[in-house]
């Protein structure tokens, strides 16, 4: 109403404005008589002006008598005294024209304005926002992208591999629908729900199938959105964000990246962030004042959960917590129904057998591989996207793209055949170890010069002291190859040498793996996703540090041993497969059978007495 009344006001002004101008022209022109120089200079000689005002550009003045208008004045342009003079000799009637500056002086007001307004518009206001000094008018105003019901095109259909998850949430659809029959019993809907989880596996997704099956609109904002320049506005952007939820209500708020805004205060000393605890003292107050029936869900994701403010996380404001975890075997299985939904697949192609060989795969890596093995078939020209695709689409995303103008030598060639067919044959010869599927000699990624892919039959959560032994004995298979064949080593297995040394380490620094040491901890905390430590760990005197040293070392030492008795074991084995390599340069477990486990040289129970004899 107040702009209403505001906008009559200008259209009143503009309209007084016009008619003062009308009027003024109107009494000019029933006044004054316009008429020639030369006239004028007659009537001058003929006495019949009595007065005269000269102006810049004009002559005014009166008549002594009104002319046969009726009219008492007159008005003419001036013009230059020497040319009238000339003029007049030959009788010639002559007049003055004003030359009209008035779009030359409005382009001289506007021009300079414009110029300045779009340096505005494009720059200056571009960089302040980016520097989080936006509009002064909308400065407080809330970001949040609002998607109304009809734009929320996802269901819990179009989600998989996370059931657990999906029965939490499955209850917060059912509040949102009908808030009030909800609480028939005294209950409430959880005010905050908390999606936790590794980067990749759904949590955003999931946030949108809960507003896309409720059918409400779905406000949706980073947490780092909040923070801005100026102390103050993460808080004023908070309050706005609610109140437009509350006007929409029942509505979904999501807050991606919670760990942005809800980092716990106080946990940096050295460094003090007032807009960010303001902006957070301000969610944890916009929780508290949450009226359980009013049909607003809060939701938030995050993969740094040990780094939040523990008053955020607290009963009362985040009730629930959601874990949104990596997909097992039949997750991965149910998420590659929903991606092929739009890929052309031939009949034949095992979707068991993907599934299979994508352990530790999250949603979004599953769907990248989807869309790698289908590119890779449109490239070929294919009609459908095969199993082939989809094997070259895992070892592109998981090992790199293939490198095939590296040219490498024939001595290097020959050293990286035996390094990876060294891997290759000591992982067929032992037990708890992932299948071969394929090893090449092909440069892929960055600094691999070959690789050797190995396939998961199962997925497995708990490891045993031999499991991880056997592990770290393929990874210096390579090494091993390379000292029994040549009788050096090279810096081939620098990745190698690292990953061992981790392995060693987390058995005897993590899961007290080490008799010597005992059953004790001596790692630093991890976190839950991430893998970065929190802290530097128990206090651990010199003297264990140093038995520490000596029994990772002692572990990887007694892997390349237990490697190199398997390697010289099999030397003819690892000939041939080294020639297949050269001349084939991809191998697989068909193409050269000793690489399958049924093809192992020896049985478990030698290799079991020999593996303990190493350890001792």
């Amino acid at each position: 109403m107040e702009k209403k009344a505001q906008i009559n006001f200008w259209y009143a002004l503009a309209a007084i404005f016009l008619v003062f101008l009308f009027q003024s022209w109107w009494i000019a022109y029933k006044t004054y008589e316009t008429i020639p120089y030369s006239e004028f200079e007659q009537l001058l000689k003929d006495g019949r002006i009595s007065e005269i005002a000269i102006k810049e550009n004009t002559i005014e003045g009166r008549f002594k008598e009104p002319l046969d208008g009726g009219k008492s004045y007159f008005v003419t342009t001036r013009v230059d005294p020497a040319l009238a003079e000339d003029f007049s000799k030959y009788g010639v009637k002559y007049t003055g024209v004003i030359q009209s500056t008035f779009l030359r002086d409005i382009l001289s007001w506007i021009l300079p304005v414009a110029f300045f307004f779009a340096l505005w518009m494009f720059f200056i206001r571009r960089i302040a926002e980016k520097q989080g000094m936006g509009g002064f008018l909308t400065v407080g105003k809330s970001k949040a992208k609002v998607y109304v019901e009809t734009d929320i095109k996802v269901g819990f259909d179009d989600v998989a591999g996370v059931d657990e998850a999906k029965v939490e949430l499955k209850e917060i659809v059912d509040f949102l629908r009908n808030p009030h029959g909800y609480g028939r019993l005294g209950a409430h809907a959880p005010k905050g729900i908390l999606l936790i989880g590794p980067p990749g596996t759904g949590k955003t997704l999931l946030a949108r199938a809960v507003a896309g099956e409720a059918q409400v609109p779905f406000f949706s904002i980073s947490g780092s959105e909040f923070v801005e320049l100026f102390v103050g506005v993460g808080a004023a952007r908070v309050r706005d964000l609610f109140v437009q939820a509350r006007e929409k209500a029942p509505a979904i708020i999501f807050i991606d990246e919670l760990d942005a805004l809800g980092r716990a205060r106080g946990s940096n000393p050295m460094s003090s962030n007032d807009e960010k605890e303001q902006t957070l003292n301000q969610l944890l107050a916009e929780l508290d004042g949450f009226d359980p029936t009013s049909g607003i869900i809060l939701l938030a994701a995050t993969n740094r959960p040990e780094i939040l403010d523990p008053a955020l996380l607290r009963a009362g404001r985040f009730d629930r917590q959601v874990l949104v975890d990596r997909p097992d075997r039949k997750g991965r299985l149910e998420i590659l129904k929903v991606h092929i939904r739009k890929i052309k697949l031939d009949p034949d192609i095992d979707l068991e057998r993907i599934a299979q060989i994508t352990a530790g795969f999250t949603g979004a890596d599953l769907a990248n591989l989807v869309n790698e093995a289908a590119l890779l078939a449109t490239r070929r020209n294919a009609d459908a996207v095969t199993l082939g695709d989809f094997t070259e689409g895992v070892e592109r995303v998981v090992a790199g793209l293939e490198k095939r103008s590296r040219l490498l030598s024939d001595e290097e060639r020959k050293v990286v055949a035996y390094h990876e067919m060294g891997h290759a044959l000591v992982a067929a010869s032992l037990k708890g170890v992932d299948p071969v599927h394929k090893v090449s000699i092909i440069p892929r990624g960055v600094g691999a010069l070959g690789y050797t892919m190995q396939r998961p039959t199962e997925d497995r959560f708990l490891l045993s002291t031999e499991d991880l032994q056997n592990r770290m004995a393929v990874l210096m298979g390579g090494r091993a190859a390379e000292e029994t064949v040549f009788g050096r080593i090279s810096t081939g297995a620098s990745d190698d040498l690292q990953r061992a040394t981790e392995v060693a380490r987390e058995m005897v620094m993590r899961y007290g793996m080490d008799g010597t040491l005992g059953n004790r901890v001596y790692a630093a905390q991890r976190q839950n996703f991430l893998g970065q430590a929190l802290n530097d760990g128990p206090e651990v005197s010199q003297e264990t540090l140093r038995e520490i040293d000596l029994a990772v070392r002692d572990r990887v030492e007694s892997a390349y041993a237990a490697a190199r008795d398997i390697l010289k074991a099999r030397r003819a084995e690892l000939d041939e497969g080294a020639r297949l390599l050269l001349e084939k340069e991809t191998l697989t477990d068909e193409d050269f059978p000793p690489l399958r486990t049924a093809g192992r040289a020896r049985n478990e129970s030698d290799r079991s007495t020999e593996l303990e004899e190493h350890k001792g």
